[in-house]
């Protein structure tokens, strides 16, 4: 593989921390990555009040509340001249992470000091109109629309999967495309063992089959398909953990109590980083019931951890399993036929196929190939 000499990489992303998701958690792994090579990574992000930088170097913008109720900020598109002239004049490449007011940013500066612009392509937009109070088909366009025109206007794409690759291609997109799957430290999260304390302390009994969904909770995720089909396996002793928060979390909470489901599901909220390995290797099946992943990062994380998957029939979720786990219809007919199959514990010989799945999606193969991707797009005499 091509090597570069060290870089300045400029991150232009709109979502970022303290907000907890996919897309946070895959730009923190890549940037993680590329400064263990011994390359800098400058971040830049909207400012979100009250909230102190705890890792760096990032560089905060003035921003706006959403007229939405999402934890997501407006950018106001101002850095400092300092930052300008000693940060992003000298970045070897700019790479955005969302085609809005950031991306835009990372794009005009890209354009104007001459460096490469990558922008991945985390988010399918067009599933996640519910969130912008207009007509939600006029929004998908216009989303698939502003998809189209940035993704043009890059010198290359990167998306997790080839399903998204496929995906920007009916939408138009002509521009390079290059398939990097995001990141994760495998051991990490291969690191848990089985807690029959913690198992306890969740509710689950020494019988009952510990059904786990790390993410969050909101509408685009499905999480009353997983509630819906609990109900319909009374037979089995299931128990459903939700580990998670979101706008969808009171609305899930409700349906859990409607059908009287309150002692088979426990909703957890946010759960810290450091907790999740021991929460993956005490269960006994991870579920999925999303169609709108682009990746969908827990996936990879469940296989790493060697969980029985359970997951909704998409395009990425296929691709990201293999033959990893089960593959059903997003219906809760579907998903509760499924959770009479779940084995109480899995199997060594399937958890040990499900670690080496992941290892596809280690954070050192991430970032070999992302940092073959900016070698092939940095000036020639920079390549080594």
């Amino acid at each position: 593989m091509a090597t570069v000499d060290p870089l300045r990489v400029g991150f232009f992303t709109e979502v970022y921390r303290p907000v907890v998701n996919g897309v946070v958690a895959s730009v923190d792994a890549l940037a993680q990555g590329l400064r263990s090579r011994g390359h800098a990574v400058y971040c830049f992000a909207p400012r979100v009040p009250g909230y102190a930088e705890a890792d760096g170097p990032v560089f905060r913008m003035p921003s706006l509340p959403l007229p939405t109720r999402t934890p997501y900020r407006l950018t106001v598109p101002v850095v400092s001249r300092r930052n300008l002239n000693g940060v992003i004049k000298r970045l070897s490449v700019v790479h955005v992470h969302s085609p809005f007011i950031t991306g835009w940013m990372g794009l005009r500066y890209s354009r104007r000091f001459g460096m490469p612009l990558v922008y991945t392509y985390h988010t399918q937009l067009e599933a996640y109109a519910h969130y912008v109070p207009f007509e939600p088909n006029a929004t998908r366009f216009a989303t698939a629309r502003l998809t189209r025109t940035f993704a043009n206007s890059s010198d290359a794409v990167v998306v997790p999967t080839n399903a998204m690759a496929r995906h920007l291609r009916q939408l138009g997109v002509r521009a390079r495309i290059e398939v990097v799957p995001s990141g994760i430290d495998v051991d990490f999260f291969g690191s848990g063992r089985r807690d029959p304390a913690l198992r306890r302390r969740l509710g689950v009994g020494d019988g009952d089959a510990m059904l786990l969904y790390v993410g969050r909770v909101a509408k685009e995720k499905n999480i009353e398909v997983l509630i819906e089909a609990l109900a319909l396996a009374p037979e089995r002793s299931l128990r459903l953990i939700v580990a998670g928060d979101g706008l969808a979390r009171e609305p899930a909470e409700h349906l859990t109590h409607r059908l009287g489901l309150e002692p088979r599901v426990r909703f957890l909220g946010a759960v810290p980083r450091a907790d999740l390995p021991a929460l993956y290797a005490s269960a006994d099946a991870f579920v999925m019931p999303s169609v709108t992943e682009t990746q969908g990062l827990v996936l990879a994380e469940a296989m790493a951890a060697g969980l029985h998957i359970i997951a909704a029939d998409a395009p990425p979720n296929r691709e990201v399993l293999g033959a990893q786990g089960a593959i059903v219809g997003a219906t809760p007919d579907a998903f509760a036929s499924a959770f009479r199959r779940v084995p109480l514990a899995p199997l060594a010989s399937m958890a040990a196929a499900a670690r080496e799945a992941a290892e596809g999606f280690s954070q050192t193969r991430a970032t070999d190939r992302m940092l073959a991707l900016y070698a092939s797009l940095i000036r020639p005499a920079r390549v080594a």
